[in-house]
């Protein structure tokens, strides 16, 4: 069996933006107990205190858990608090050429929505994302924009002419990922080798986006096994039989 799990965190573990419900959380919990577990997601750190670290059940075992914000481009362990172990920063100057991009792309494409919630772009520090709804915005409305991914994709197909020396990936709901080249969800799997001392081949990846131009599909080109799942409840069943399994 593997020895360490890696999910996804938006979608996969729980809706987007939304904290892991009661069920999910008590199934991590259980799952920390047996087996190391990872999360690489597109979120900063605040993300995953907000969606999971605090909804965990109080004796989880978080030595056995790796958060990776941002892609891997952050790795974050616990000793006793949770202690970053690197960082990956942009500079200012890829900040701001990545912030115009984005804006242009988005007005050449006309695909502006009428209606946000929030800023749209946020520095992340290693990475910049764009959010077409708002960083506020309601699921209903984020699952309604672009469900089949269509209008990231034009998007993402200006990004690639203007900014080739970055990496632009489709991310969440609504949501776009602008990182240096190679930083992706392969990159994050790599990283949880180096640091973990754990083979790839010994790894298990669980994701909703793991088809080709997802955010997720990175993971499964770097050699982990993968489970593609369709929503949170579909990665519940997942985890379950994992954890009987393990035992």
């Amino acid at each position: 069996m593997k020895r360490l799990i890696v999910f996804d965190l938006d979608g996969t573990l729980a809706k987007s933006k939304a904290a892991l419900d009661d069920e999910m959380a008590a199934l991590l919990g259980r799952l920390l107990g047996v087996v190391k577990v990872a999360i690489i997601s597109g979120g900063d750190f605040p993300q995953f205190q907000e969606q999971v670290l605090g909804h965990l059940p109080a004796a989880s075992d978080l030595r056995n858990l790796s958060l990776l914000p941002t892609s891997g481009t952050k790795f974050f362990v616990y000793d006793g608090s949770w202690r970053k172990l690197y960082s990956d920063d942009l500079s200012v100057a890829e900040k701001t050429k990545i912030e115009e991009s984005l804006e242009r792309a988005v007005a050449q494409t006309g695909l502006q929505p009428k209606e946000t919630w929030g800023e749209r772009i946020e520095d992340r520090g290693t990475q910049i994302t764009y959010s077409a709804l708002g960083q506020q915005a309601p699921l209903e409305a984020k699952s309604k924009w672009d469900p089949d991914f269509a209008k990231r994709k034009r998007i993402k197909a200006v990004l690639d002419g203007t900014l080739p020396e970055f990496s632009v990936r489709l991310g969440g709901t609504t949501s776009i990922d602008v990182t240096r080249p190679g930083i992706d969800k392969g990159y994050g799997i790599r990283k949880l080798r180096d640091v973990l001392k754990i083979p790839i081949d010994d790894m298990l990846f669980i994701g909703d986006a793991l088809f080709p131009g997802g955010n997720d599909y990175a993971a499964k080109e770097a050699g982990a096994d993968s489970i593609a799942v369709r929503d949170p409840e579909d990665t519940k069943r997942v985890v379950e039989t994992i954890i009987a399994c393990l035992k």
